[in-house]
Protein backbone atom coordinates (compact mmCIF):
# COMPACT_ATOMS: atom_id res chain seq x y z
CA UNK A 1 0.00 0.00 0.00
CA UNK A 2 1.29 3.66 -1.03
CA UNK A 3 2.70 5.31 1.91
CA UNK A 4 0.79 8.68 3.64
CA UNK A 5 0.16 11.14 1.14
CA UNK A 6 1.26 14.99 1.16
CA UNK A 7 0.44 16.86 -1.81
CA UNK A 8 3.99 18.69 -1.15
CA UNK A 9 6.67 16.14 -1.09
CA UNK A 10 5.07 12.79 -2.60
CA UNK A 11 5.72 12.18 -6.26
CA UNK A 12 2.47 10.47 -6.44
CA UNK A 13 0.29 13.46 -7.37
CA UNK A 14 -0.42 12.41 -11.24
CA UNK A 15 -0.67 15.66 -13.54
CA UNK A 16 -2.80 14.77 -16.04
CA UNK A 17 -1.83 15.32 -19.65
CA UNK A 18 -3.30 19.15 -20.43
CA UNK A 19 -4.71 20.32 -16.86
CA UNK A 20 -2.45 22.74 -14.85
CA UNK A 21 -1.23 21.49 -11.65
CA UNK A 22 -3.46 24.02 -9.66
CA UNK A 23 -6.35 23.22 -11.25
CA UNK A 24 -6.24 19.47 -10.42
CA UNK A 25 -5.52 20.97 -7.33
CA UNK A 26 -8.57 22.53 -6.76
CA UNK A 27 -10.48 19.60 -8.29
CA UNK A 28 -9.10 17.54 -5.22
CA UNK A 29 -9.80 19.50 -2.88
CA UNK A 30 -12.38 21.82 -3.73
CA UNK A 31 -11.59 24.19 -0.76
CA UNK A 32 -8.71 27.25 -0.73
CA UNK A 33 -5.61 25.84 -2.22
CA UNK A 34 -3.27 26.92 0.49
CA UNK A 35 -5.02 25.74 3.10
CA UNK A 36 -4.90 21.90 2.54
CA UNK A 37 -1.80 21.33 0.87
CA UNK A 38 -0.25 22.81 4.01
CA UNK A 39 -2.16 20.85 6.21
CA UNK A 40 -1.38 17.66 4.45
CA UNK A 41 2.27 18.87 4.89
CA UNK A 42 1.80 19.50 8.23
CA UNK A 43 -0.05 15.98 9.05
CA UNK A 44 2.28 14.39 7.24
CA UNK A 45 5.27 15.09 9.10
CA UNK A 46 3.39 14.80 12.43
CA UNK A 47 2.31 11.37 11.13
CA UNK A 48 6.44 10.34 10.06
CA UNK A 49 7.69 11.57 13.45
CA UNK A 50 5.02 8.98 15.19
CA UNK A 51 2.12 11.18 16.20
CA UNK A 52 -0.52 9.42 14.82
CA UNK A 53 -3.19 10.91 17.55
CA UNK A 54 -2.17 14.64 15.82
CA UNK A 55 -2.15 12.92 12.28
CA UNK A 56 -5.40 11.43 12.39
CA UNK A 57 -7.13 14.09 14.29
CA UNK A 58 -6.42 16.10 11.30
CA UNK A 59 -6.63 13.94 8.63
CA UNK A 60 -10.00 13.11 10.29
CA UNK A 61 -10.98 16.62 10.17
CA UNK A 62 -9.89 17.81 6.58
CA UNK A 63 -11.63 13.99 5.22
CA UNK A 64 -15.10 15.93 6.56
CA UNK A 65 -14.26 19.28 5.04
CA UNK A 66 -14.27 16.88 1.55
CA UNK A 67 -10.35 16.18 0.86
CA UNK A 68 -9.83 12.74 -0.93
CA UNK A 69 -6.40 12.72 0.04
CA UNK A 70 -7.61 12.68 4.14
CA UNK A 71 -9.56 10.20 3.05
CA UNK A 72 -7.04 7.88 1.82
CA UNK A 73 -4.36 8.75 4.83
CA UNK A 74 -7.16 7.53 7.09
CA UNK A 75 -7.64 4.60 5.03
CA UNK A 76 -3.86 3.53 5.03
CA UNK A 77 -3.82 4.22 8.74
CA UNK A 78 -6.57 1.63 9.29
CA UNK A 79 -4.88 -0.47 6.97
CA UNK A 80 -1.64 -0.07 8.84
CA UNK A 81 -3.75 -1.07 12.04
CA UNK A 82 -2.83 2.47 13.72
CA UNK A 83 -5.85 3.36 14.95
CA UNK A 84 -8.05 2.86 17.75
CA UNK A 85 -10.69 0.24 16.41
CA UNK A 86 -8.48 0.37 12.91
CA UNK A 87 -11.58 -1.45 10.70
CA UNK A 88 -10.57 -3.18 7.19
CA UNK A 89 -14.30 -2.03 6.17
CA UNK A 90 -13.98 1.67 7.03
CA UNK A 91 -10.58 1.58 5.48
CA UNK A 92 -12.15 0.39 2.14
CA UNK A 93 -14.94 3.07 2.13
CA UNK A 94 -12.45 5.54 2.43
CA UNK A 95 -10.53 4.38 -0.16
CA UNK A 96 -13.40 4.06 -2.27
CA UNK A 97 -14.54 7.77 -1.43
CA UNK A 98 -11.44 9.15 -2.16
CA UNK A 99 -11.06 7.53 -5.86
CA UNK A 100 -14.25 8.67 -6.03
CA UNK A 101 -13.59 12.08 -5.49
CA UNK A 102 -11.07 11.53 -8.15
CA UNK A 103 -7.88 10.90 -6.11
CA UNK A 104 -5.89 8.53 -8.41
CA UNK A 105 -3.38 7.17 -5.65
CA UNK A 106 -6.97 5.33 -3.82
CA UNK A 107 -7.60 3.75 -7.10
CA UNK A 108 -4.55 1.98 -7.59
CA UNK A 109 -4.80 1.32 -4.01
CA UNK A 110 -7.79 -0.48 -4.76
CA UNK A 111 -6.86 -2.08 -7.63
CA UNK A 112 -3.97 -3.16 -5.30
CA UNK A 113 -6.51 -4.57 -2.36
CA UNK A 114 -8.61 -5.88 -4.45
CA UNK A 115 -5.47 -7.78 -6.35
CA UNK A 116 -4.32 -9.40 -2.86
CA UNK A 117 -7.57 -9.75 -1.18
CA UNK A 118 -6.93 -7.36 1.77
CA UNK A 119 -9.75 -6.31 4.10
CA UNK A 120 -12.43 -6.88 0.88
CA UNK A 121 -13.25 -10.39 -1.28
CA UNK A 122 -10.48 -11.21 -3.84
CA UNK A 123 -11.37 -10.05 -7.27
CA UNK A 124 -8.87 -9.60 -9.94
CA UNK A 125 -11.48 -8.30 -12.60
CA UNK A 126 -12.49 -5.54 -10.01
CA UNK A 127 -8.79 -5.11 -9.49
CA UNK A 128 -8.02 -4.72 -13.29
CA UNK A 129 -11.54 -1.83 -13.33
CA UNK A 130 -9.37 0.53 -10.59
CA UNK A 131 -6.12 0.25 -12.36
CA UNK A 132 -7.56 0.93 -15.33
CA UNK A 133 -9.36 3.88 -14.10
CA UNK A 134 -5.99 4.88 -12.22
CA UNK A 135 -4.05 3.97 -15.68
CA UNK A 136 -6.34 6.30 -17.91
CA UNK A 137 -5.96 8.92 -15.51
CA UNK A 138 -1.72 9.07 -15.65
CA UNK A 139 -0.48 6.60 -13.02
CA UNK A 140 2.54 4.74 -14.38
CA UNK A 141 2.11 2.02 -11.54
CA UNK A 142 -1.45 0.91 -12.83
CA UNK A 143 -0.52 1.58 -16.33
CA UNK A 144 2.37 -1.45 -15.97
CA UNK A 145 -0.75 -3.10 -13.92
CA UNK A 146 -2.53 -2.89 -16.99
CA UNK A 147 -0.66 -3.83 -19.50
CA UNK A 148 0.82 -6.64 -17.48
CA UNK A 149 -3.42 -8.22 -16.94
CA UNK A 150 -3.84 -7.99 -20.74
CA UNK A 151 -0.55 -9.57 -21.60
CA UNK A 152 -1.06 -12.84 -18.79
CA UNK A 153 -4.96 -12.58 -19.21
CA UNK A 154 -5.28 -12.42 -15.42
CA UNK A 155 -8.62 -10.22 -14.49
CA UNK A 156 -8.86 -9.42 -18.09
CA UNK A 157 -8.75 -10.65 -21.51
CA UNK A 158 -5.30 -12.20 -23.07
CA UNK A 159 -4.16 -9.10 -25.61
CA UNK A 160 -0.67 -8.77 -26.37
CA UNK A 161 -1.24 -6.24 -28.67
CA UNK A 162 -3.09 -4.27 -26.08
CA UNK A 163 -0.68 -5.09 -23.29
CA UNK A 164 1.86 -3.14 -25.48
CA UNK A 165 0.26 -0.27 -26.26
CA UNK A 166 -0.18 -0.08 -22.02
CA UNK A 167 3.55 -0.72 -21.50
CA UNK A 168 4.11 1.56 -23.74
CA UNK A 169 2.29 4.32 -21.98
CA UNK A 170 4.73 3.30 -18.88
CA UNK A 171 7.55 3.33 -20.28
CA UNK A 172 6.75 6.55 -21.95
CA UNK A 173 5.90 7.50 -17.86
CA UNK A 174 9.66 6.23 -16.61
CA UNK A 175 9.11 3.05 -15.41
CA UNK A 176 12.37 0.51 -16.07
CA UNK A 177 10.60 -2.77 -15.81
CA UNK A 178 7.64 -1.49 -18.69
CA UNK A 179 10.79 -0.08 -21.26
CA UNK A 180 12.79 -3.75 -20.58
CA UNK A 181 9.31 -5.50 -21.42
CA UNK A 182 8.30 -3.80 -24.56
CA UNK A 183 11.96 -3.97 -26.14
CA UNK A 184 11.40 -7.97 -25.48
CA UNK A 185 7.95 -7.46 -27.29
CA UNK A 186 9.52 -5.58 -30.53
CA UNK A 187 12.55 -7.93 -30.19
CA UNK A 188 10.34 -11.19 -30.54
CA UNK A 189 6.92 -9.74 -32.65
CA UNK A 190 4.96 -10.48 -29.58
CA UNK A 191 1.97 -7.91 -29.76
CA UNK A 192 3.30 -5.78 -32.06
CA UNK A 193 5.68 -6.10 -35.40
CA UNK A 194 8.89 -7.39 -34.97
CA UNK A 195 11.00 -4.21 -35.04
CA UNK A 196 14.52 -4.43 -33.84
CA UNK A 197 15.30 -0.35 -34.35
CA UNK A 198 12.53 -0.25 -31.82
CA UNK A 199 13.69 -3.04 -29.68
CA UNK A 200 17.38 -1.64 -29.51
CA UNK A 201 15.72 1.88 -28.69
CA UNK A 202 13.65 0.96 -25.81
CA UNK A 203 16.33 -1.48 -24.61
CA UNK A 204 19.11 1.37 -24.56
CA UNK A 205 16.89 3.61 -22.83
CA UNK A 206 15.79 0.50 -19.80
CA UNK A 207 19.91 0.60 -19.94
CA UNK A 208 20.18 4.33 -19.38
CA UNK A 209 17.79 4.02 -16.48
CA UNK A 210 19.95 1.31 -14.55
CA UNK A 211 18.27 -2.45 -16.05
CA UNK A 212 21.26 -4.21 -15.56
CA UNK A 213 20.39 -6.55 -18.27
CA UNK A 214 19.44 -4.41 -21.16
CA UNK A 215 22.97 -3.22 -21.80
CA UNK A 216 23.51 -7.25 -22.55
CA UNK A 217 20.26 -6.95 -25.09
CA UNK A 218 21.83 -3.79 -26.94
CA UNK A 219 24.99 -5.52 -28.40
CA UNK A 220 22.86 -8.17 -28.85
CA UNK A 221 20.30 -6.52 -30.96
CA UNK A 222 23.22 -4.57 -32.59
CA UNK A 223 24.84 -7.78 -33.91
CA UNK A 224 21.31 -9.43 -35.01
CA UNK A 225 21.16 -5.79 -37.30
CA UNK A 226 24.58 -5.98 -38.51
CA UNK A 227 23.93 -9.17 -39.83
CA UNK A 228 20.99 -8.30 -41.65
CA UNK A 229 21.25 -8.14 -45.53
CA UNK A 230 21.08 -4.67 -46.95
Amino acid sequence: MRPIFSTLRSPVLPIVAGVRLMTLLATLFAQPLAAAPNELETLTTAYERGDHDTARAGFERLSRAGVPAADYNLAVMHLRNELPGANLDEARRLMLRAADGGFVTAMVGLGQLYETGNGVKRNLVTSHQWYLKAAAAGSVDAQVSVATAHYLGRGAAKDPALAARWYLEAAKGGDVGAQYLLASMYEQGDGVDRDLRLARYWYDIAARNGDVAAPGKVKEIDLKMSLQPG
